[in-house]
């Protein structure tokens, strides 16, 4: 009996170890690698970035969401990172000159270059996604329930502009990156609205 309890002794922290562990992954918090060059020059291939599940979506926010059944192209257990133009109701416009407007009011970009701003975003590879409408004059909502999301690579970015919009229920949390990375700022704090 004495050898149960001695084993139990140190067994006992471990499990309780591993099952606070499992919880913060699975509710509150985990890792993610970048892949690919969608999110250049804020993000790097394979940089590892922190996913908070609870953290709150704003513009200017960059998420992750599980991209299957979101782009057709996706596989299953496939992630995407970009960041958060639009709101589920925002009303978007994105002009020739590369200007972005967010329900009338002017966003800024400044974390991107104004070449992506304007042919990173508007010269597009393949069709635009039912419901998106790019340049002067052309106006569409984001569906309730839904965002708008843009790689800031623009040029070589799968997002929106083809897909369509992200389902609240695809979003698995908000990306923060360490003070290492020198774009942190435009990751963890961006403020889009000038």
């Amino acid at each position: 009996m004495s050898k149960f309890k001695e084993i139990m002794g140190w067994l006992w922290p471990i499990i309780l170890g591993l099952l606070i562990a499992l919880v913060i992954k699975t509710y509150f918090f985990s890792l993610v690698r970048v892949d690919g060059t969608s999110m250049y020059p804020n993000l790097q291939n394979n940089e590892l970035v922190a996913l908070f599940k609870q953290g709150k979506i704003k513009r200017g926010t960059v998420i992750v969401f599980d991209a299957y059944g979101v782009d057709a192209n996706a596989q299953p257990k496939d992630k995407y990172v970009k960041r958060v133009i639009g709101l589920p109701g925002d009303k978007i416009e994105y002009k020739n000159d590369g200007k972005l407007y967010v329900n009338g009011v002017r966003q800024s970009q400044s974390y991107i270059t104004k070449k992506q701003q304007v042919a990173g975003t508007l010269t597009l590879q393949a069709n635009e996604a039912k419901g998106v409408t790019l340049g002067s004059g052309q106006i569409f909502t984001v569906p309730k329930g839904k965002y708008f999301v843009l790689g800031d690579n623009r040029a070589a970015s799968n997002d929106s502009r083809y897909y369509g919009f992200v389902p609240t229920n695809k979003i698995l949390g908000t990306v923060k990156t360490g003070f290492w990375n020198d774009k942190a700022q435009v990751i963890n704090h961006f403020v889009p609205a000038n």
